[in-house]
């Protein structure tokens, strides 16, 4: 038994350290979900059902405006999102009126010559 113990051990070091420490969290994120489970199932349906609420309107405006959303999701939103705004993009903005700037032309046309008589 102790030859398997040891030969754990040397995997164990092997694994980067990023990897434990994601690991970790994925750990402390569970039984952190265990203990709001239990303090939900304790709480007042109404103030839970208002919290979700809350929670879940706040991701759905959030994917509305950026459009962000899962794939399953894009036929809804694609229904829904005429009617709220959306994050602009960088080539529907367009400069305030007469804040416009002229662009010089690169090559101008050179002054016309003067006609001799």
């Amino acid at each position: 038994m102790l030859i398997f113990a040891v030969s754990a051990m040397e995997k164990l070091r092997n694994v980067p350290l990023k990897n434990l420490a994601n690991l970790g969290l994925v750990i402390l994120a569970v039984i952190v979900a265990v203990i709001l489970i239990k303090m939900a199932a304790r709480m007042n349906k109404i103030f839970l059902f208002m919290i979700l609420a809350l929670i879940v309107v706040v991701v759905g405006f959030t994917w509305v405006y950026q459009r962000t959303e899962p794939k399953f999701l894009t036929p809804v939103v694609d229904r829904i999102a005429p009617f709220f705004p959306s994050a602009p993009t960088p080539y529907s903005q367009r400069p305030a009126p007469g804040t416009e700037r002229t662009a010089a032309p690169k090559n101008p046309a050179p002054p016309p010559e003067p006609k001799s008589r």
